[in-house]
């Protein structure tokens, strides 16, 4: 019998960038332990440069589309991981006792804000990008000790 995967929700505040990124890593990493979603507050479509950086590290999210916690509010979560401090201030309750656990990441296009050039601004979303793989590597496990 297969082992029933763990239904994990990256939350961010519009649903386009981190936790799109944490998405996608998931999917890729950890794909055969979880199975990710994310949402925001709100959706705000996917952001280009966290779609290019992605890509650069063979990780292609252009598909995933950017949803409301509305979208996903009956999907059975195991866990839902606020990755912004916006979302974890205003995360809704899950039906099914769903754990909440906030591990927060900087805001790359905040970060870009001010940026002299595009492969300036993509700095601050590829170290972001980074950090997140390395949360979503330590999967599962990781998030049962913090949870």
């Amino acid at each position: 019998m297969a082992k029933e995967k763990i239904k994990i929700l990256f939350l961010c505040s519009a649903n386009s960038c981190r936790s799109q990124m944490a998405e996608g890593w998931a999917r890729t990493l950890r794909g055969d332990a979880i199975e990710p979603h994310s949402a925001g507050i709100v959706s705000s479509g996917l952001n280009p440069s966290a779609v290019k950086v992605m890509a650069e590290a063979g990780v292609p999210i252009e598909r995933q589309s950017s949803k409301s916690v509305g979208d996903v509010r009956d999907i059975p979560f195991d866990y839902v991981v606020t990755v912004c401090s916006e979302a974890d201030a205003v995360c809704p309750s899950f039906p099914g006792g769903a754990k909440v656990v906030h591990v927060p990441f900087d805001d790359p296009p905040k970060l870009a804000e001010g940026a002299a050039s595009e492969e300036e601004a993509l700095v601050p979303y590829r170290r972001v990008r980074d950090e997140i793989r390395a949360f979503v590597e330590m999967l599962p496990e990781a998030i049962v000790k913090i949870g």
